[in-house]
């Protein structure tokens, strides 16, 4: 599991929240079977959707982050619960590119600058609401970074990262975010500012042993952070037989008529490795619901 801190300065002009979604994203490399550069795609806006999920103000509220570049790499998808539980995909995780100019993974070339970062929250039965803005570098943090801007109007500084080792395992992964509340004013802003030059990787402190905790307090030196509360957030597929079936019936009578003429329909979940599969009678059956 993932370890999240959030933390409140305490003159309550600053938040800060990181996270260490190691485990996480490590099990969807496993689910993926993906290369280093689609890893770290994907284990960036996981790592940046739990934390905005975690944001949430409701336990029934939700949110969904997509990334499409038009990069080799394809869409990039995830989804998080309140809790900061979270899924995800990326179209094509076979993708592999050479190292960018400054040594790092090529997150950006694989998944493309020529599209729009998403966000569709789903807030407890009224019409979920949605925000897209163009992207910035498709290296998602900059992106995110971007989205709080524009879309949400908040001054907010986001950083993640995803170190692979060379067998394509996971060695750490994680992030942070900061946002000004309405309380700051430009003496707060520039010591925001302060402490954020030559701060070092999101990698670089977590490979150093730094706890989400201490990285909420390195990020911010200048201010007494206080703990405003703690979790523990999974990878967490939602996937069941019940909502594929609505997923099928969806498709509408014609469609499902086609399927059962095969002998078996299978179904795939993008988010994690279940496979589904329905006999033709067991198709028949969703066709009756669909009148």
């Amino acid at each position: 599991m993932g370890h999240l801190v959030r933390c409140i300065s305490d003159d309550g002009s600053v938040v800060s929240i990181a996270l260490d979604s190691t485990d996480i994203v490590e099990t969807a490399r496993q689910f993926q079977h993906s290369t280093k550069v689609c890893t770290a795609a994907l284990g960036r806006l996981l790592t940046g959707t739990s934390i905005m999920g975690y944001m949430l103000k409701n336990k029934t509220d939700s949110i969904t982050v997509r990334v499409n570049g038009e990069g080799p790499a394809g869409s990039v998808i995830a989804a998080a619960d309140a809790d900061g539980n979270v899924r995800g995909y990326i179209m094509d995780p076979h993708v592999e590119l050479p190292l960018n100019e400054k040594g790092k993974l090529d997150v950006g070339g694989a998944v493309g600058k020529n599209g729009l970062l998403s966000v569709v929250k789903d807030l407890g039965g009224r019409e979920p609401t949605v925000g897209q803005v163009p992207l910035v570098s498709g290296e998602i943090a900059e992106d995110l970074t971007s989205y709080f801007a524009v879309s949400e109007q908040i001054p907010t500084v986001c950083a993640l990262g995803v170190l692979v080792n060379p067998d394509l395992t996971v060695a750490c992964a994680g992030g942070f975010l900061v946002q000004l509340l309405p309380t700051a004013d430009d003496e707060i802003i520039d010591r925001v500012e302060q402490g954020l030059r030559g701060l070092p990787t999101v990698t670089k402190m977590l490979a150093d042993g730094k706890t989400p905790l201490q990285i909420c307090k390195d990020v911010l030196p200048d201010f007494q952070m206080d703990v405003l509360d703690e979790a523990d957030p999974v990878y967490r597929c939602t996937c069941s037989r019940a909502g594929v079936e609505r997923a099928l019936i969806s498709t509408g009578k014609e469609a499902l008529e086609e399927m059962a003429a095969d002998p078996v329909t299978e179904v795939k979940c993008h988010f994690c490795p279940a496979v589904y599969h329905f006999t033709p009678h067991e198709i028949k059956n969703l066709i009756k619901k669909t009148n």
